[in-house]
């Protein structure tokens, strides 16, 4: 396991792009994933509006509601991941007023424990992200493929194609760095421009879709884990088929079953350990066995790494 002992702050973009070390951010939308990603050894957590079509089960990411993200991102910081917790800023949450932005970011940092938010779009975002960072709230920028805009762009399709739009992208880039956001997801734009980019600004550039020479990576839990059978970009690498192997641990556990092989002995309480006082807490649930202090002093994850789970 690779969790971080020490909470590592939002300072680790900075710091590993000043050191030339690649960031690793993956999403996360539950207790499971995130404590999954931050044993992994990930740099941060995103609770990406992706949640919308991986997990909520809708077409695109439009319909994700601030609550819907809010829900999820409580769920996941619940874990104590030990790593920064950025939460995406759903279609609708920030287009009205710069009032209603920061009080819906509010929310998610105050309620949802997130230590950052992520912003969609450019120079017509200027003003959203300076009443953020003026309210004290953390802001990653994010150009390109802007999956909130899929309908005004037409599609899920590559941008900064040609030197006009290339040229734009630079300069967005440019005054999102300089408004003030720690650092800046680029999706789904060609190699030379991710290069030009990272280069041209003094925040990490955290790719999908962008090539290799970002200042670091980002991809969604499910996708790269192969639990979903959806789209799958050509930018994402699948590190496991956990779909496929759930699938069969299904399929076993249901003949199991059928066939009378599930529960065997091993997995039934008798009479006489009933009647004796023994293993009477055998029957509690998965992880109610943890004392409140120690989940309060140390997280889920910790109690798992001393047996306690």
């Amino acid at each position: 396991m690779n969790r971080q002992d020490k909470p590592q702050t939002l300072r680790v973009f900075g710091r590993n792009k000043k050191q030339g070390k690649k960031l690793s951010v993956v999403t996360a939308y539950d207790l499971t994933s995130a404590l999954i990603v931050s044993a992994g050894g990930a740099d941060a957590i995103l609770v990406g509006d992706s949640l919308g079509m991986v997990v909520l089960g809708h077409e695109n990411t439009l319909p994700v509601t601030l609550d819907d993200v809010l829900h999820h991102c409580k769920a996941v910081t619940r874990a104590r991941p030990q790593i920064p917790v950025i939460a995406d800023m759903p279609y609708g949450s920030f287009h009205i007023s710069s009032e209603e932005t920061v009080r819906n970011a509010l929310r998610l940092v105050k309620e949802g424990g997130a230590s950052a938010v992520k912003v969609e779009g450019g120079r017509q975002r200027l003003q959203t992200i300076e009443a953020l960072l003026a309210a004290e709230i953390p802001v990653m920028g994010h150009l390109g493929l802007t999956p909130q805009s899929v309908n005004r762009l037409g599609g899920y399709r590559v941008q900064g194609r040609g030197s006009k739009a290339a040229a734009r992208m630079v300069d967005e880039a440019r005054l999102l760095a300089d408004a003030g956001c720690f650092s800046l997801i680029l999706e789904c734009i060609p190699s030379d421009l991710a290069q030009r980019i990272s280069e041209a600004v003094n925040i990490p550039t955290i790719g999908i879709g962008a090539g290799p020479d970002c200042d670091g990576q980002v991809l969604v839990f499910h996708d790269m884990l192969g639990l979903f059978d959806g789209l799958s970009p050509k930018f994402v690498k699948r590190y496991a088929n956990l779909g496929e192997q759930a699938r069969e641990a299904i399929a076993q556990y249901t003949q199991d079953v059928r066939e009378g092989v599930f529960p065997g002995p091993e997995h039934c309480y008798t009479s006489e350990s009933a009647s004796t006082g023994k293993g009477l807490n055998n029957a509690a649930q998965p992880g109610s066995s943890l004392k409140h202090k120690e989940e309060k002093e140390a997280g889920y994850l910790a109690d798992m790494e001393n047996g306690k789970g």
